[in-house]
């Protein structure tokens, strides 16, 4: 397939990401339907589509995406800091700098006991549902899901709370394929909302 095409859907595929808040996998799909494209067409990888991304968001929303982001991660560092003792990492588009009021807080906890974050959630009276998501050691894990408000963008958001095991910290702090590091702890993101001169 040509470099051309695989252009074509990581930047059809960005303009889902921006507009509709999909994550890159659901994105690359239907990118490749809406261009009519085979099904077993070659996908671009993640780090195309995220280029592509940020392209996007400095041509078409550079007056208001700095702001959404900024909002976002305030709100990501509260509850960081409100669930401190389950060491949370932030991940996805809010801690790599691609989201939008449509993009959803994504947490990691790493947790010694399982159920220990869900104790939290229910002695703070936070209505969460349940859900699974692959874990890093293939088996699935829970995620917890609430709406929370976000008094900057003046509406509710997601929050998702993927419930790891303190062990898997070790792994937790590799990096991207750009040597970026795919999440960060509070100190991480209280650094990215630090103004630099």
């Amino acid at each position: 397939m040509s470099a051309y095409a695989t252009q074509e859907i990581a930047a059809t595929a960005a303009r889902l990401v921006v507009e509709e808040g999909l994550e890159y996998g659901p994105a690359k799909r239907r990118a490749v339907k809406q261009l009519g494209l085979n099904n077993r067409t070659d996908l671009p990888d993640n780090d195309q589509v995220e280029v592509a991304v940020f392209e996007y968001l400095s041509v078409f929303c550079a007056d208001t995406q700095p702001q959404e982001l900024v909002a976002l991660r305030e709100t990501a560092m509260q509850w960081m800091q409100r669930l401190q003792e389950f060491r949370p990492h932030l991940t996805g588009a809010v801690w790599r700098g691609t989201a939008t009021r449509l993009n959803d807080i994504h947490l990691q906890l790493y947790c010694d006991d399982s159920k220990s974050a869900e104790i939290q959630l229910i002695n703070l009276g936070l209505p969460y549902d349940v859900g699974a998501v692959p874990g890093p050691r293939g088996a699935e894990v829970d995620r917890l899901s609430l709406t929370i408000p976000c008094p900057a963008l003046g509406e509710p958001i997601g929050l998702h709370l993927t419930i790891l095991d303190k062990d898997d910290l070790r792994g937790a702090l590799k990096s991207t394929s750009r040597g970026l590091p795919e999440r960060g702890d509070l100190s991480a993101v209280q650094a990215l909302l630090t103004p630099h001169d």
